[in-house]
């Protein structure tokens, strides 16, 4: 039991309302904490004062204050994601001899955020706030893969939503899906050649405490004979997702 009962129930209270698209009424938030309205009630009461919440009598349910804005802000400002994953991509790089990559989700595209590039591999496409459609990058793959399904559906409404660079990769819901259950069988994701010819990248997510899937890590190396990446550089992929998992407060599962 956590020795500061108060502090760990506002904080659970804050990452729930994060985690919804609106405001919720006071007996939904009690139900999910599974704690008393009377409990909720002097929460919400205390973050409305500090401006973490705010109350819309209305509606009779409470959103999200400035203050949780501004605290975002804040984490954005300061890079902490990019700051601890730079270290540990360096390395990745280094151990594998192999260009490694780190990127977030941006509706259905990602955004490359880490570039760790190695003398004499390929060129690539990709770079520091390039944006590739997610559904084509081993990366993206990785992402969408431990996101609910009911997000992933809308965030590919239709076959519209669906972007090819080379006449290769999903095309719709029906073909993302069986990849998107071989990356979680897997344990990575994989895409050959879907970015760029000759090329294939390997990634796993990064996932934050709440199992939420807030990056991506990723290597890519020339395409061979046999269409498996090496079981090395899997494994060396997953080891630095999991370690920017571990150091962004994730605990390792029992």
């Amino acid at each position: 039991m956590t020795a500061a009962p108060a502090a760990d129930h506002a904080l659970a209270l804050l990452v729930l309302m994060s985690r919804h698209a609106g405001p919720l009424p006071a007996a939904t938030i009690a139900r999910e904490l599974g704690i008393p309205r009377s409990t909720t009630y002097r929460l919400l009461g205390v973050l409305e004062e500090r401006g973490f919440v705010v109350h819309l009598p209305e509606e009779r349910r409470y959103g999200l204050g400035v203050a949780a804005f501004e605290l975002g802000s804040a984490y954005s400002r300061q890079g902490a994601l990019q700051r601890i994953a730079r270290p540990l991509l360096t390395r990745l790089a280094d151990r594998t001899g192999h260009n490694a990559h780190l990127v977030v989700l941006h509706g259905r595209d990602v955004v490359y955020v880490i570039e760790e590039r190695v003398s004499g591999r390929p060129s690539l496409v990709s770079d520091v706030g390039v944006r590739l459609p997610a559904s084509l990058t081993a990366s993206g793959l990785a992402i969408l893969a431990a996101l609910p399904p009911a997000q992933v559906r809308a965030l590919f409404p239709s076959t519209d939503a669906f972007v090819q660079r080379h006449g290769t990769g999903p095309t719709s819901l029906s073909t993302l899906r069986p990849l998107l259950t071989q990356t979680r069988t897997r344990g990575h994701a994989l895409e050959v050649g879907y970015v760029t010819p000759g090329l294939a990248s390997v990634a796993a997510a990064v996932l934050d405490h709440t199992d939420h899937p807030v990056a991506g890590v990723a290597a890519t190396f020339p395409i061979t004979d046999d269409p498996e990446p090496p079981a090395d550089l899997v494994a060396a992929v997953q080891g630095c997702a999991a370690e920017v998992s571990r150091r962004l407060g994730r605990r390792p599962p029992r």
